[in-house]
């Protein structure tokens, strides 16, 4: 099969991700979804279907944070919100994107804000 365009090859090296990778009630998924412009997180239940928590680099509080800054802002957002959800522990879902820049950011902050991954 012939890949046609970059977000197809992302989103067959996606499929192949979440294959291994799934969300449960006591270790959620972090999934990362990257733009051009912008990064977002959401802690997913697969089980129940339900997003337990998010951040996006096009909330209100980061619209000023600057390209290269807004992984760390993100992943300390979600890293926090998912702590009021009563989330410790969750699954790294890199969404088919290289763990590298700007996911690999915005993982290091949620880490650092009390994530477990």
């Amino acid at each position: 099969m012939a890949i046609k365009t970059k977000q197809q090859a992302r989103l067959r090296r996606h499929r192949r991700v979440r294959a291994k990778v799934t969300g449960s009630a006591d270790r959620p998924r972090l999934a990362v979804y990257r733009s051009n412009r912008g990064i977002a997180a959401q802690v997913i239940d697969d089980a129940s279907g339900r997003t337990l928590a998010a951040a996006s680099s096009y909330d209100k509080a980061l619209t000023k944070t600057k390209r290269a800054e807004a992984p760390t802002a993100v992943g300390k957002l979600v890293a926090e919100r998912a702590k009021d959800a009563g989330v410790a522990t969750v699954v790294f879902d890199r969404g088919g994107y290289l763990y590298h820049g700007r996911v690999k950011a915005l993982a290091d902050a949620a880490r650092e804000n009390g994530l477990e991954f």
